[in-house]
């Protein structure tokens, strides 16, 4: 195993501060020994440049950190393309690892990953298991959207959710390793030609669901993913966005998730199925937001429903090829 290269790649976007503790704790990690671990730091035009290239400089980190600042903010999957395609100009990396800014990885976490994936040579994608600040925990891998979930997460009735939970996205997660659909890209290794492969992820993803995307296309072309909660990370979680803060009130969503929302159901699934998913979405949402009216309870994501409509493959504008979109 030590002589397998590990090439981290953070992507950072005002995040500067989080992004140096990440950094140590990473220095940590490569002084455990085991495979040869380098970091590519990628400011997507933040400004964040040049307070890390200090702090690289002044940890003495120049000989595994380089930094690079993109020309636009070009979004999650664009900088992490953009730093692996840095740590591969010699060579494609045994094994590449995309890791959040604003987490911290704990004792062993990246060597256990690679060592998975060293012991399971059918696993293409390996994602690690989440504490929130606080230390407690946040064990959850994922399902592919579906229509099913999305009729489910509107609804959010008692009874239906108990019959559609074998198609609830989020997944609560034991203590050993399991098969899942796809993982967060918070902490999620790759092999380096699986990602060659594929393509790197889908830059037309300018934030979420281009995590979900890559696994669905690993799938496709016959690797698993796979939860490994003997890897554990902190994640604070939505510094970039506050889409994804945990604890947060509901809030209601960028238009950017919509439009990722949108293209991976036409990508994934076609046309027709995505049609179908936005009027089961609607329908299941109107039901919900009776239901929470006649609790007195807040609308669970404000505008959720014009904002869909606004986005959707149902209008005639929203039908391009999915190259085009």
């Amino acid at each position: 195993m030590s002589a397998k290269h590990v090439a981290v790649v953070i992507v950072t976007y005002k995040t500067a501060k989080l992004t140096i503790d990440c950094l140590g704790s990473i220095a940590a990690e490569r002084k455990l020994g085991g495979a040869p671990i380098t970091v590519v730091v990628v400011d997507t035009s933040s400004e964040d440049f040049g307070e890390i290239q200090q702090a690289i400089a002044l940890n003495g980190w120049s000989d595994w950190v380089q930094i690079a600042k993109t020309p636009k903010n070009g979004g999650f999957a664009y900088g992490n393309n953009y730093g692996v395609k840095l740590a591969s100009l010699n060579a494609t990396p045994d094994y590449i690892h995309l890791l959040n800014p604003d987490t911290l990885v704990r004792k062993g976490a990246i060597n256990c990953l690679l060592q998975f994936l060293e012991d399971h040579p059918d696993v293409g994608i390996a994602g690690s298991s989440f504490e929130n600040l606080d230390g407690s925990d946040w064990p959850f891998a994922f399902r592919f959207p579906t229509i099913m979930s999305e009729i489910e997460e509107g609804i959010q009735f008692g009874l239906m959710t108990r019959l559609l939970k074998p198609w609830v996205v989020a997944r609560t997660m034991g203590k050993v390793p399991e098969r899942v659909d796809w993982v967060p890209g918070a902490s999620m290794m790759i092999r380096g030609p699986v990602y060659e492969l594929l393509g790197g992820l889908d830059e037309k993803f300018f934030l979420y669901f281009e995590e979900t995307d890559f696994c669905f296309r690993a799938i496709q072309s016959g690797f698993e993913t796979w939860y490994v909660p003997q890897s554990r990370v902190m994640h604070i979680a939505g510094q970039s966005t506050s889409v994804t803060e945990r604890k947060a009130e509901a809030r209601r969503l960028p238009p950017y998730w919509f439009e990722s929302r949108r293209r991976f159901f036409l990508k994934s699934y076609g046309l027709y199925y995505s049609i179908l998913t936005d009027i089961a979405a609607i329908f299941s949402r109107s039901i919900g937001a009776i239901k929470r009216s006649l609790l007195r309870q807040a609308p669970s994501i404000p505008n959720y429903i014009t904002d869909l409509l606004r986005h959707s493959a149902l209008r005639a504008t929203k039908r391009r090829s999915i190259d085009a979109t």
